[in-house]
């Protein structure tokens, strides 16, 4: 189905459902090649999927860079999980840049006891960070509104 998918323009992409056809094109150095990862995470098994997503995560191109990296949040929601190698790819990219909204969909789709200690980790700092940024704020907002009702008493 070569003949179908329009490397140059992305157009379709996200259907793709055959990683030999990625592989191919690949191998033809097309440039759509982050978007196809994204029509893989969607429509094929995670373990076929993960080893063109991660190929897409090293592409020169950074736009088509960062399409391989929304295949890996698209990958976490769809299916709960994501591959040894996908978690090591955003373990080296960190989270920053192009790995912060892949990490924090995995963080959001993936149950606790299926990530791996460095993203468990990573999990409740988060909570405990928010928890804590929460307080304070409703903390602030308590003196707010005591300070207005001292204001209206005179």
């Amino acid at each position: 189905m070569a003949s179908g998918w329009d490397w140059e323009s992305g157009e379709g992409l996200l259907g793709i459902d055959d990683p030999a056809e990625w592989d191919t094109a690949y191998e033809r150095k097309e440039r759509s090649l982050g978007t196809a990862a994204i029509g893989l995470a969607f429509n094929c098994p995670l373990a076929e999927a993960s080893p063109r997503i991660a190929k897409a995560m090293q592409l020169p191109d950074a736009e088509q860079r960062a399409y391989a990296f929304t295949a890996v949040g698209t990958a976490a929601r769809v299916n709960g999980e994501l591959t040894p190698e996908l978690y090591e790819a955003l373990r080296v990219e960190g989270h920053k840049g192009l790995a912060e909204y892949a990490i924090d969909d995995t963080l959001a789709f993936v149950p606790f006891r299926r990530l791996p200690s460095w993203l468990k980790r990573r999990k409740v700092v988060t909570r405990v960070r928010n928890k804590l940024e929460s307080w304070w704020l409703r903390s602030g907002e308590t003196v707010e509104d005591a300070w207005k009702a001292l204001r209206r008493r005179r």
